[in-house]
């Protein structure tokens, strides 16, 4: 018997916790989920007998190491600070790791013992980051096989709510971890366009997003995402004169969040500041203040942050969040960021019956010979419920997947890695498609 070890039990889980259910008896497994308390595993799990439910204090040095060192395989879905607390035990258990998170500072530095130890490190490989690489690295390959050069890459996705549940004019629920949405784009941006580096302070990523039609869906607005330039190599693209990773919004949603991000309503060290608010409407009009520097009206000075067409849309916009309401604080009030993320998380809810959305482009423009060409690669997922979603299929799925194809043997990769080799991406991919998650691909000649 293979013992498989997960730890996280939140919304990103549910998929994976069903695939793995779902595979256990004809795999031979045993799948122990450590979270902060069992009763959230066991209403995940229906408490199936291939499972065990632990509640754990990841910061319990013994407990983790017990449970990791009985352990074939550690799964993370644990917020990314803390997977390099189950990252040290894991080297030092000799343990392979997966995560759906971006490799850090931390990860990295355990890259040689990792290499030493001949262990199997497999992160990034989630949704984006992680069907994004696997299904852009299908397409380069692919591409290159065929003696083409590519020229021209972008990659947009995010996470949406589905048009038939899409009630509010945010157009916009929250489906994966709220403080993630209320942080998106604090890092700023770099990217390549026409073979300049771009580097887009927080400030600026939203305020002037692009457009792009989704075939079905409609208009869509992106902006840069976080350090697109380190994927250039990583992607083997250093020929291409433009290079950006996007995450993909309603155009109306950034047009109300950049003005939240200029008023600093996004800010996590304005505690003091805020001390003596006691309403929403005190907050919003002491961040106009702080803004304005002046005692002011966001009726009298909404024309300073926003353009005259799209005054109206956002006023609309923050009048349904209750920001200029006489309703009290949330308890938390550490921040503006704490504040709103309570706002967000209250108003911005997926409800029972409700379904999200999960959409992916690949825009990608190559030659071969004189012929230019440009394909583009699309996704859409949309969830069952708001358990189900589709960021709990498209996060969950490829980390189950490819713990299968590690214990079984088919993957046999050593080393830190994220899946950009078609050792990963191609049985990855070829069984996602099994579950209703594959691309469509258009190819046309650029005149």
């Amino acid at each position: 018997m293979k013992y498989i070890l997960l730890f996280g039990a939140g919304k990103s889980s549910t998929c994976l916790i069903d695939y793995l259910i779902a595979n256990a008896a004809a795999e031979n497994w045993h799948i122990t989920i450590a979270d902060i308390d069992t009763a959230t595993i066991e209403a995940k799990t229906g408490k199936a007998n291939c499972t065990t439910a632990i509640a754990i204090d990841i910061n319990d040095a013994v407990a983790k190491k017990t449970l990791i060192n009985k352990a074939d395989i550690v799964i993370s879905l644990m917020p990314p600070a803390l997977h390099f607390l189950i990252a040290q035990t894991c080297v030092a258990e000799s343990k392979n790791l997966l995560t759906a998170s971006y490799v850090d500072e931390p990860i990295k530095s355990l890259e040689k013992e990792i290499a030493d130890k001949g262990l199997l490190f497999l992160c990034e490989m989630g949704l984006d980051p992680g069907i994004d690489h696997m299904s852009a690295m299908q397409l380069v390959d692919g591409i290159k096989e065929k003696g083409g050069t590519i020229t021209s890459f972008k990659s947009h996705c995010g996470g949406l709510v589905a048009p038939e549940n899409d009630n509010n004019p945010w157009h916009y629920k929250i489906s994966w971890n709220p403080r993630n949405v209320v942080m998106a784009g604090n890092a700023g941006a770099i990217y390549k366009v026409w073979d300049e580096e771009e580097e887009v302070p927080y400030q600026e990523i939203f305020s002037e997003c692009n457009e792009i039609d989704v075939a079905g869906i409609g208009k869509l607005a992106w902006y840069p995402n976080r350090d697109s330039l380190s994927y250039i190599f990583l992607y083997k693209l250093e020929e291409a004169a433009t290079f950006i990773r996007t995450t993909l919004r309603h155009p109306a949603f950034c047009r109300a969040w950049c003005v939240l991000v200029d008023m600093e309503m996004t800010d996590e060290e304005d505690g003091t500041y805020i001390k003596d608010c006691k309403t929403i409407s005190e907050w919003f009009n002491a961040k106009l203040y702080e803004t304005m520097v002046m005692d002011t009206t966001w009726e009298n000075y909404a024309n300073v942050l926003v353009a005259e067409e799209y005054i109206n849309e956002v006023t609309q916009m923050f009048r349904w969040l209750g920001l200029f309401s006489d309703d009290p604080l949330p308890k938390n009030r550490s921040s503006s960021a704490a504040i709103l993320q309570q706002i967000l998380e209250d108003k911005l809810l997926l409800l029972p019956h409700d379904r999200d959305m999960v959409v992916m482009v690949h825009e990608i423009d190559y030659t071969i010979g004189e012929n230019e060409t440009a394909v583009t690669s699309s996704l859409v997922v949309k969830g069952e419920d708001n358990l189900r979603t589709a960021m709990a299929k498209t996060v969950g799925l490829p980390l189950g997947i490819a713990a299968k194809l590690i214990l079984n043997g088919t993957i046999q990769l050593t080393g830190l890695r994220i899946p950009i080799l078609k050792e990963i991406y191609e049985p990855v991919l070829l069984e996602l498609e099994q579950h209703g998650i594959a691309f469509d691909e258009t190819t046309f000649e650029i005149s």
